[in-house]
């Protein structure tokens, strides 16, 4: 057993992917659903919609 937030790692054939949800549920989930590859994916799509939150002025 791995606990990984990779998605490289989460791609190994035959993972078993658990993911907690915000009410505490365990689910087992699909790759393209795991919430590291819909991050990482989002990210790669816009850094700067990421980005932006580390370098915004505090006002």
């Amino acid at each position: 057993m791995v606990a990984t937030h990779s998605p490289i790692l989460l791609a190994v054939p035959g993972a078993r992917i658990l993911q907690m949800d915000a009410d505490g549920e365990i689910e087992q989930v699909g790759y393209d659903e795991a919430d590291p590859v819909t991050l990482t994916r989002g990210f790669l799509d816009n850094p700067q919609r990421f980005l932006h939150h580390l370098f915004a002025d505090d006002e």
